[in-house]
């Protein structure tokens, strides 16, 4: 026995082609009673499209601009950037864990520093906090927001408040930080991330734009899609300064160590980043010293050089360029097009042209 089986057309929809094939024959039939002009030809299945109706717009999730990360609830307020040390006898830091993009940087004897932007996470304390250095403003102004810090050569800071950023300066008195009595100065400085944000005037209360392009997802990331496998992105920014990244798949995460040892922040989290972006750059002498007489070096970020990009549990090879001091960084492939990262948190490293080095294994 055959049995054929036929569509069923639920009553809504017999009732829609009932009205669209009346809606045919009279248009056929005025059509028939006219002056025997040629009209458009009408058929039944462009009345039945029509009555239809256009497709819904698709939803689109919001998403943080600084981590590309989709949310319900994207709140809007400025960027927060934090400068914290790290040298050995700071570590761990308090907040770090909760940055969407940390920069690290070389300062006096090799020792790193780190510009700590906060926006989608908002922690309670941050710190310690410590001096400005001549390349925040190339890393801060892009996002127009606000800049606290502890301590700073007048010129640094001149050029900072140039640069188009509200500064938040403990040594001006203003509000949110505090020195705490478990450390000694001047690594004791802290401050409160609402209260900077408290401070915010007219000007600095928006959102970052978007600093790097993000994927979707992880798996369209270009690092996935063009790079290739790695375990760990071992990087020489001096004698004093060597993290380390090393690939969890578990977690979907590069854990940062600090010359072997696995970093935490105070809560005790394990420093991690989606994102590993490794800049070559030029190092060269700011003419100034630190109170101590030591040269301050400074990073160059307005120009173009090497990159390296960690997503995903695969790196791939770029060049980074930034053509003004409030321009935002862009990372390219080798054919010129943009390098999109996984969404998530992206820490940068700052390494050296000449004295610094990175390898992949």
């Amino acid at each position: 026995m055959t049995v054929t089986a036929r569509l069923r057309r639920s009553p809504a929809a017999r009732r829609v082609r009932a009205a669209a094939l009346l809606a045919l024959g009279a248009s056929l039939a005025l059509g028939a009673c006219g002056s025997g002009a040629p009209s458009d030809p009408v058929t039944a299945d462009a009345v039945i499209d029509a009555a239809k109706g256009s497709a819904p717009e698709p939803v689109v999730p919001e998403r943080w601009p600084l981590t590309g990360v989709a949310a319900d609830d994207v709140v809007i307020r400025p960027a927060v950037a934090v400068k914290i040390e790290n040298p050995k006898e700071v570590r761990p830091q308090t907040g770090l864990d909760q940055a969407d993009v940390v920069w690290e940087q070389v300062v006096e004897g090799g020792v790193t520093r780190f510009v700590a932007v906060f926006n989608s996470q908002i922690p309670d304390e941050v710190g310690p906090i410590r001096s400005i250095r001549p390349m925040d403003p190339a890393i801060t102004a892009p996002l127009k927001g606000l800049v606290a810090f502890s301590g700073g050569q007048a010129g640094f800071v001149t050029a900072l408040a140039d640069s188009g950023v509200q500064i938040l300066s403990h040594d001006r008195g203003d509000d949110g930080f505090y020195r705490a009595s478990t450390a000694k100065a001047p690594h004791n400085v802290f401050g409160f991330l609402s209260t900077f944000l408290e401070q915010a005037d007219a000007d600095h209360q928006n959102l970052p734009a978007e600093q790097f392009s993000f994927a979707r997802a992880v798996a369209q990331s270009s690092a996935v899609t063009a790079g290739t496998p790695a375990s760990s992105v071992a990087v020489h920014i001096s004698s004093y300064s060597n993290p380390g990244w090393d690939w969890d798949a578990a977690t979907s995460t590069w854990l940062r160590s600090e010359s072997g040892v696995p970093a935490t922040a105070a809560s005790g989290a394990r420093l991690s980043a989606a994102n590993v972006v490794v800049l070559r750059v030029e190092l060269v002498d700011s003419g100034t010293v630190d109170p101590a007489g030591s040269p301050v070096p400074e990073t160059k970020l307005v120009g173009s050089g090497e990159a390296l990009v960690a997503s995903g549990g695969q790196t791939l090879t770029a060049t980074w360029s930034k053509s003004a001091t409030d321009a935002p960084l862009t990372l390219t492939t080798a054919d010129g097009s943009n390098v999109t990262l996984a969404p998530g948190n992206t820490w940068v490293e700052l390494v050296p042209n000449e004295s610094g080095s990175v390898t992949v294994s």
